[in-house]
């Protein structure tokens, strides 16, 4: 399947209103007719799900970088919309032989379906100056490129924008599920780093930036 394809079967997953997260998959460690194991507790698949809060906490204490998703104008949207763009702290290498990369986008994102009908997409490593920037992508409803400096990646044509410190252009090569999330693979096309700032880094809810060495 080609990048059209994968995206035209990625705006499949998405009907109008909010989507469901699929059900929570039936695991067993232990013989159907057992009702507690050794310790007494519930089996596994009855026990209540970790709770939500918990788990953003827990995870919050991994250090991620931050991007900004960015697939230019389609057919549908030239003369409107404009290109589009999200914030994404999701993201990963995942290949190196074929280059792949992937970021993981809420199925209830309105910006994906557009850019899951672009089929490319570019990924930009936003720089330590880069907050307030991160912050207007991270909104909904409002022209996110309004005063942002950017010019067109090199394959894709998507928004690559000014100060970031990489930029990954790609196609979109597969969508998989994953919960309330979809797991976008990205083929890379093309890539490239002015290597002059740090990183923009994102820990425990808040932003943060690499100590001086």
């Amino acid at each position: 399947m080609g990048h059209a394809g994968a995206a035209a079967a990625a705006v499949r997953y998405l009907g109008p209103g909010p989507v469901e997260p699929p059900a929570r998959p039936r695991l067993r460690c232990v013989p159907a007719d057992e009702r507690t194991s050794e310790d007494g507790r519930a089996p596994v698949e009855e026990r209540a799900p970790v709770d939500p809060a918990e788990f953003r906490r827990v995870l919050g204490n991994f250090a991620s970088g931050v991007t900004v998703v960015t697939a230019p104008a389609t057919r549908e949207t030239r003369g409107g919309p404009g290109p589009a763009g999200f914030a994404c702290q999701s993201f990963a290498s995942l290949s190196l032989d074929p280059p792949l990369v992937c970021f993981m986008v809420g199925r209830a994102s309105t910006t994906w379906p557009r850019i899951a009908r672009a089929g490319v997409f570019c990924v930009n490593v936003l720089g330590a100056g880069q907050d307030e920037l991160c912050r207007a992508f991270a909104v909904s409803g409002a022209d996110k490129f309004a005063g942002v400096a950017h010019d067109p990646a090199p394959v894709s044509g998507a928004p690559r924008l000014a100060g970031a410190v990489a930029w990954i252009d790609c196609a979109v090569h597969a969508v998989h599920t994953g919960g309330d999330h979809l797991i976008v693979v990205g083929r890379v096309t093309a890539l490239g780093t002015d290597g002059t700032d740090r990183p923009l880094l994102f820990h425990r809810g808040r932003f943060a930036r690499l100590a001086d060495d």
